[in-house]
């Protein structure tokens, strides 16, 4: 099925997503991609492998976390994929809905598992997943994208369907409507739904705890990527206008100099050379930041660029 969007068609979206995560999803382990944005398609998704290589402790944090909320609902003999690709795209899924959070934790009609996964603001119901048997090398973009047509042909002749015991079917409150599962759905159009009455174990709740740790972790890394980025920006900012101000008051002081070498020149011939070498000494010190004295001498009525540069770069923190 192709993709859908109210406003229009993709051709074939896809999704670039982190390791492990991107393989449990098209190993049909994982019945929810989680994001803070509402799924803006349904049908079929792409998934592609972001660069980054997973580290052990992620995986196995991700990995227990899956095993603790199926042995919930019974089922210990769960097969991990035994390798996690990256700069690759890795199979698909269809996208069959999206809820709020809250309201996946509350909906009794789709298995235990799938309600502990609700861990993000916007829950994307996956369905369908597919994996190809040769992963295919590509470069991944920010959001929902197309694949280039020669990487879409190349892909959809090698894929595989997966192992089916493991699979959920998420019911539609309209089949004709594939948008009919979204946000505020699931209270009118299932009225029963309540809240989980699993007690979560010890075991269960550090599980949880440790996935979203490693889920959070991108978010921190992008979010301080983007502070540093503001506060060099600005840094750069302020040193421009320190540069531009410094070059200013070296260009006066010059013009100071030299003005004051051609008021002399009527002077006698030893005269003029002692002036011609006093402006040459006051250059060379000015090019060695003698305009410090100058700029000081301006700070006395305001800050001054160069002492707010140094207060932005004080307060800069690269990691």
């Amino acid at each position: 099925m192709e993709g859908i969007r109210k406003n229009g068609k993709y051709r074939n979206p896809c999704l670039t997503m982190h390791q492990p995560w991107a393989s449990l999803l098209v190993h049909g382990i994982k019945h929810i991609e989680g994001r803070s944005w509402p799924a803006p398609l349904r049908g079929r998704l792409w998934i592609h492998a972001a660069g980054k290589v997973p580290d052990a402790a992620t995986i196995k944090a991700m990995e227990d976390f899956y095993r603790e909320i199926y042995a919930v609902d019974g089922i210990t003999d769960l097969q991990f994929p035994q390798q996690y690709p990256v700069s690759r795209l890795i199979g698909c899924i269809e996208v069959v809905g999206c809820l709020r959070r809250e309201e996946l934790a509350y909906w009794n009609e789709v298995p235990e598992r799938v309600r502990l996964q609700a861990l993000t603001d916007f829950c994307w119901l996956c369905e369908q997943p597919q994996k190809l048997r040769v992963p295919i090398e590509m470069r991944g973009f920010h959001g929902v994208y197309d694949l280039e047509r020669k990487i879409y042909e190349a892909a959809i002749g090698d894929l595989v369907p997966v192992d089916s015991s493991l699979l959920v079917k998420f019911q539609l409150p309209n089949p004709k409507d594939p948008f009919s599962l979204k946000p505020g759905s699931i209270s009118s159009c299932f009225p029963k739904s309540k809240a989980s009455e699993v007690e979560k174990s010890s075991n269960l709740s550090a599980a949880i705890a440790a996935a979203i740790a490693a889920a959070t972790q991108f978010s921190k890394k992008s979010q301080n990527s983007e502070n540093n980025a503001f506060k060099i920006a600005a840094a750069t900012q302020f040193s421009k206008k320190g540069q531009n101000s410094e070059n200013n008051a070296f260009k006066l002081r010059n013009t100071k100099n030299f003005t004051r070498q051609w008021q002399l020149k009527s002077n006698s011939f030893i005269e003029h050379k002692m002036v011609s070498n006093e402006v040459g000494t006051l250059a060379c010190h000015n090019n060695e930041g003698n305009n410090e004295q100058f700029l000081h001498a301006e700070s006395s009525n305001s800050p001054g660029p160069h002492k707010i540069l140094a207060a932005a770069m004080r307060g800069l923190r690269l990691e």
